[in-house]
């Protein structure tokens, strides 16, 4: 049997419950649900480090680190899956997602470069929590930071070295975070 028909754009609830009874995660942009692709394995083994790396900082601070299977609400009609996101303070009461990160990170393949520059990195930094938006490359070593300054964020692009990151107020060792990762061809 087939799935009911929808009404779009979908409030957040009616997305909560499409999300519940669905084999395969999406994203929702103004309401139009938006099936997710599978992570290639550097995207994965990134993921992963990132995780690591970071996961003594957040614990140290009080912070709760999530990757990839939690819920970013960052409007009515519009729920991203970060990479990775850290919370610090008061969450949100709700199992499913959150509202406030302070770091958010996303691995950028070829295949979502285009949304994690364009569309994600807009929505991300319109959020008043937010310290840092990171971008890390599959494909060479290279981490784009934008930094909050003031009312704005500045972009930060390291290539080699340790990346300070605010919130966590922590260092992320590149070298550390490429470890067994070969880099994805475009």
């Amino acid at each position: 049997m087939g799935e009911a028909a929808r009404t779009l754009p979908l409030s957040f609830a009616a997305y909560l419950e499409m999300e519940a009874q669905s084999p395969v995660r999406h994203e929702l942009l103004e309401g139009i649900p938006y099936a997710m692709a599978g992570a290639s394995k550097a995207h994965n083994l990134l993921v992963q480090n990132l995780a690591f790396l970071l996961r003594p900082a957040a614990r140290a601070r009080g912070c709760r680190l999530y990757v990839e299977t939690i819920k970013l609400r960052l409007a009515e009609h519009t729920v991203y899956y970060p990479d990775l996101m850290v919370v610090c303070g008061a969450g949100t009461p709700h199992p499913l997602y959150e509202e406030n990160p302070c770091l958010v990170a996303e691995v950028v393949s070829p295949s979502t470069e285009r949304l994690d520059r364009g569309e994600k990195r807009h929505n991300y930094l319109r959020l008043a929590a937010l310290e840092a938006y990171l971008l890390v490359s599959t494909r060479e070593p290279r981490v784009e930071v934008y930094r909050r300054e003031g009312e704005g964020f500045r972009l930060e692009v390291h290539a080699a070295g340790r990346v300070p990151l605010p919130c966590l107020e922590a260092l992320l060792d590149l070298e550390a975070l490429y470890e067994g990762v070969e880099p994805e061809r475009a």
